[in-house]
């Protein structure tokens, strides 16, 4: 090979390298924000914000709602059970004040057997309706039925009728002397009134 064709070999290497090596130069190079582009940057940045805040501004709108909602369910649930409660309360005082007249007669029916006839068959059927007025007390008071038994105490108007007015002499003036029918009550509610002699004063 000649001097000259070395020269040019040389020459034409040496210009590709730089040629190579300014290409990638230039391909290193981040270039340089326009001032649109810099812009419409910061313009998309805004848009995103802004769908943020409104996704975060409905995410508390449903969340409070949610919450609305599940204490409005609780309220109801709670009145719902209460309503519930009564209602069972009241079939049951209304059950129970139609079985009063019963007791009563069965009541009527041991003192009757007690001050009428004497021997084994008076004391067995004494025995008998005793048992029957004893379970049905005891049934009774599984509902929470208590006797309204105020003898000697003062007269009270929501557990008792005045019916008669007994001379100052039968007792301290205000109090029940004498009780013609017995009243029963559950716990909260009268369910019939005691029919009392009152004392007068």
């Amino acid at each position: 090979m000649t001097l000259d064709k070395e020269m040019k070999q040389k020459q034409y290497e040496r210009a590709l390298f730089e040629a190579v090596q300014k290409d990638a130069m230039e391909a290193m190079e981040v270039p340089a924000e326009t001032p649109a582009e810099a812009v419409e940057e910061a313009s998309a940045d805004s848009e995103w914000q802004e769908r943020l805040a409104k996704a975060e501004a409905e995410r508390e709108e449903f969340l409070d709602l949610a919450q609305r909602v599940q204490a409005d369910f609780d309220n109801f649930r709670r009145r719902n059970q209460a309503v519930r409660a009564e209602a069972v309360q009241d079939g049951a005082n209304q059950v129970l004040t139609q079985l009063l007249p019963v007791l009563d007669n069965l009541e009527r029916a041991v003192e009757a057997v007690a001050e009428g006839e004497q021997g084994e068959q008076a004391g067995q059927m004494r025995e008998g309706v005793a048992l029957v007025l004893r379970q049905l007390l005891d049934m009774m008071g599984k509902f929470g039925v208590t006797e309204i038994n105020r003898l000697g105490e003062p007269f009270d108007p929501t557990l008792e009728n005045a019916m008669l007015q007994a001379a100052p002499s039968e007792g301290e003036p205000g109090t029940v002397c004498e009780v013609f029918q017995k009243g029963y009550q559950t716990p909260g509610k009268v369910l019939r009134h005691a029919m009392v002699k009152v004392v007068a004063g």
